[in-house]
């Protein structure tokens, strides 16, 4: 029975990921084209409209798990962000000048930015005491985010309507929330505040120098996942062609997801953080060239090696990097810098490249970032093993 009851909450978490990630998959590769068709916005003001959503999540997400730590109801904090982000949604298309455009997309990232933390903290609590594996319940997002990806693109290009985008992200939010009435109630509780962990952190020189090199590389594939739709369309793509992109793009990540603790284990988690640089670097300098649709379609999978290997290779690193007693906030620090300040800075400055030369300019600038922070990630390979031999001392 226990059994039992353990595989029905592993499902169910698996179709919460499945849904709020189709959520997220029906709005954020379509908002830019979105801003840009439908309410006239420039490419400046499109990104900051989008880069309002990761500024916000690094300054919101904290205060979720404060909220979250302090109250010990990580599940009802997740519920209420979940209905008041699928609220906020469907009122969104009525908003249309620029002011209440970028107000409104804030108030959307003050509730949406909690679901992923809140989600993530109830389910690894969840794998580490039933042996199961997160991967397994994070590539159910992934399949999920490229499902909705392709749908969207098809039913926006048969209504010739973008305002689906939201209703589709409002609805599957709503249909996460039914999932998570066999969600586990609580998470494991934080030992290490966020300012002592930080205090740690300061003096691991290598561990600052892969949250620059993650800034570098990151950023620009969270970026591309707003203006992506924006390039394929230049290139000549339509909006159904957007969805069958993305759907190979994220798509490709799963099974590389599924994957990757074995090939880690087999060539190393510095030498799979490089590789997955230098396809993200190469695949942007690519772009820059403007090649046709049907190379970037058949390019789009490499987004598994670019992203569904970097993302676990990222997270084993920043944990053998950090000491034991502050990694949950080397985590924290390490999802703020990339997903959150990259993510913010690229998209609100890609979209002013874009404006002052050209949605291909924007990937050139992306790439020359990339492959910095490739050279990172070996400087940072080189620090550690000078500190193996007892050449360097984190002091």
């Amino acid at each position: 029975m226990v059994q039992s009851s353990t595989e029905k909450t592993y499902r169910f978490i698996q179709v919460f990921y499945f849904f709020s990630f189709f959520s997220f998959g029906s709005l954020f590769p379509l908002l830019s084209v979105y801003l840009e068709e439908e309410k006239g916005l420039s490419h400046t003001q499109i990104g900051l409209v989008i880069a309002a959503l990761p500024l916000v999540t690094i300054f919101i997400q904290p205060i979720w798990g404060m909220i979250s730590d302090y109250t010990r109801r990580p599940k009802r904090l997740l519920m209420v962000a979940s209905v008041v982000a699928s609220i906020l949604g469907f009122f969104y298309p009525m908003l249309q000048v620029f002011p209440l455009l970028l107000v409104g997309i804030i108030c959307i990232a003050l509730f949406q930015s909690g679901i992923v933390p809140l989600s993530d903290s109830l389910s690894l609590n969840f794998v580490q005491q039933n042996g199961k594996e997160y991967g397994n319940i994070r590539l159910w997002g992934a399949i999920g985010f490229a499902v909705s990806v392709f749908v969207l693109g098809r039913v926006t290009e048969a209504t010739g309507s973008l305002s689906w985008i939201f209703y589709f992200f409002s609805t599957g939010l709503l249909f996460a929330l039914l999932s998570l009435v066999h969600f586990p109630k609580r998470a494991d509780a934080v030992s290490t505040s966020f300012r002592e962990g930080l205090s740690v952190l300061v003096k691991q020189k290598p561990f600052l120098l892969f949250l620059l090199s993650n800034f570098l590389v990151f950023g620009p594939v969270l970026a591309n996942n707003y203006y992506f739709g924006t390039f394929i369309l230049s290139v000549g793509g339509t909006l159904s062609g957007v969805g069958v992109a993305f759907l190979l793009a994220a798509g490709s990540e799963a099974p590389f997801m599924k994957f990757a603790q074995q090939v880690i284990n087999r060539v190393g988690v510095l030498r799979v953080l490089m590789f997955s640089s230098l396809v993200s670097g190469s695949r942007w300098l690519l772009y820059s060239f403007e090649p046709s649709s049907e190379v970037v379609y058949a390019t789009t999978i490499v987004q598994g090696i670019s992203v569904g290997l970097y993302i676990p290779a990222a997270l084993i690193l920043v944990r053998e990097l950090a000491p034991d007693n502050v990694r949950a906030t080397a985590v924290g620090l390490y999802s703020a810098v990339g997903n959150g300040l990259g993510n913010a800075f690229f998209t609100f400055l890609g979209g002013v490249v874009i404006d002052v030369w050209s949605v291909t300019g924007m990937y050139s600038f992306f790439s020359m970032m990339t492959f910095t922070g490739m050279v990172l990630v070996y400087v940072v390979s080189r620090w550690i093993n000078l500190t193996n031999r007892g050449v360097l001392s984190n002091e």
